[in-house]
């Protein structure tokens, strides 16, 4: 079970969303990642990591969603301030993504389903904006 949370977390680096310069500003980030897991009987912990986002990350929305070079974003939309995506990824951490996230000013909310080494897993990400990066 805890090698599918770590092939998850290193699939989901930075945060799994899409970010343009309307959604998103560069800067110091804090976010907050919980973790479902049907049939599991135990509940995870939420994780909270902060990360500085520079103007070019925020640039292209499909390197934001992943740093591993074995997962391939394959539909990516934006409509208003809701972006929604699919993912694919092979190797070690094979599975499919999707997700779905609502921006507010210096601020989001992300919903993301995994299907990863024969399990569901359901993830949620409330992110802020802190301020600049240190």
């Amino acid at each position: 079970m805890q090698k599918i949370v770590i092939a998850i977390l290193s699939v989901l680096a930075l945060p799994a969303t899409g970010f343009t310069a309307e959604t998103m500003r560069e800067g110091y980030w804090e976010l907050i990642s919980s973790m479902d897991m049907p049939g599991m009987p135990m509940k995870m912990a939420p994780t909270k990591i902060k990360h500085c986002y520079s103007r070019e990350d925020v640039k292209d929305q499909k390197k934001t969603i992943t740093t591993d070079k074995n997962c391939t974003v394959t539909d990516l939309k934006q409509s208003g301030n809701t972006v929604t995506w699919k993912m694919k990824c092979t190797g070690q951490n094979a599975g499919e993504f999707s997700g779905e996230t609502v921006y507010a000013k210096d601020a989001y909310n992300s919903t993301m389903k995994m299907k990863t080494q024969g399990r569901t897993v359901n993830m949620k990400v409330k992110a802020r904006r802190l301020g600049d990066c240190p």
